[in-house]
């Protein structure tokens, strides 16, 4: 591990200053999960380390019938798994973050750090993209909302410029009914070969709203909107949820590696996506 500057400021703007001064070379760091391993191995040398995870304004839950759901990017995997309001409210993402690795690195493990590594595999990024979160960004000189699904550009990139910083998440109050379907060699622990989120809002027995997101068959994680269009104002008869999963599966573009083949990640996303249609209803 290289040497490195280690900075623990007690508020955002002493954060934001710090990540101005360095331009680009120093980290960001809270539950440490993974930028630590990666500095272990050597896949990362930041010249400094910023750890935020003293900063009040980053963390806490808190719900609004207007507004929905804020989440501080400090947020942990267990608070999610834990929250009345998430559990009452939008139990998916409670569904998603139990999912997630092991107990104790989900002690640790934030909602900001799964985000801003821009993993192709990220399981909380297919849940929120369904609710149609928002992400809130932060610098010196100004502050953004981007949508999520906007959010990632590639793995391990997004849209966050230098000296920004993942603030909080913003989920709308939610409609209809979500699912989060992953498929791996064990229920837990393990990273995601494919992840499914479905959201149905329903209204005279058809479907007024679909959204359809997948996880760990691209680059980023994939919005189907043309899976979307097929249900949309329509009644979810089976052969229209096929016809959405289907298109589904056609429209991601997976790798092969040692989790699992491309041919085969297609074919868990038309059978995921299939589920979480049918759960919803």
């Amino acid at each position: 591990m290289n040497s490195f500057d280690h900075f623990t400021p007690a508020t955002l703007s002493e954060a934001l200053s710090l990540l101005a001064e360095r331009n680009g070379g120093a980290a960001i760091i809270a539950g440490g999960t993974d930028l630590l391993l990666r500095m272990k191995n050597g896949f990362a040398k930041p010249r400094a380390v910023v750890n935020i995870k003293r900063i009040p304004d980053l963390h806490g839950i808190s719900f609004d019938s207007t507004s929905g759901l804020r989440l501080g990017a400090l947020t942990t995997l267990r608070d999610l798994t834990r929250s009345p309001q998430i559990l009452d409210l939008y139990p998916v993402l409670a569904l998603a973050a139990g999912l997630m690795a092991s107990e104790q690195i989900r002690n640790l493990a934030t909602l900001g750090g799964n985000l801003c590594n821009a993993s192709p595999s990220a399981d909380l990024a297919p849940p929120l993209i369904a609710l149609e979160a928002v992400a809130c960004l932060v610098s010196l000189s100004s502050e953004r909302q981007i949508p999520l699904a906007d959010f990632f550009t590639g793995p391990g990139k997004s849209v966050m410029q230098r000296g920004e910083l993942l603030k909080e998440i913003i989920v709308p109050p939610l409609q209809g009914r979500t699912v989060y379907l992953k498929h791996s060699p064990r229920a837990f622990m393990d990273i995601a070969i494919v992840g499914a989120a479905v959201r149905i809002d329903k209204q005279g027995g058809k479907c007024r709203q679909a959204r359809i997101t997948l996880g760990a068959v691209a680059p980023t994680p994939l919005r189907v909107r043309s899976g979307e269009e097929i249900l949309e104002g329509q009644a979810l008869t089976d052969e229209r949820i096929r016809q959405a999963a289907k298109i589904s599966a056609e429209s991601c573009s997976p790798i092969s590696d040692v989790r699992g083949a491309a041919w085969y990640r297609k074919r868990m996303v038309e059978v995921l996506v299939r589920r979480g249609i049918e759960a919803t209803l």
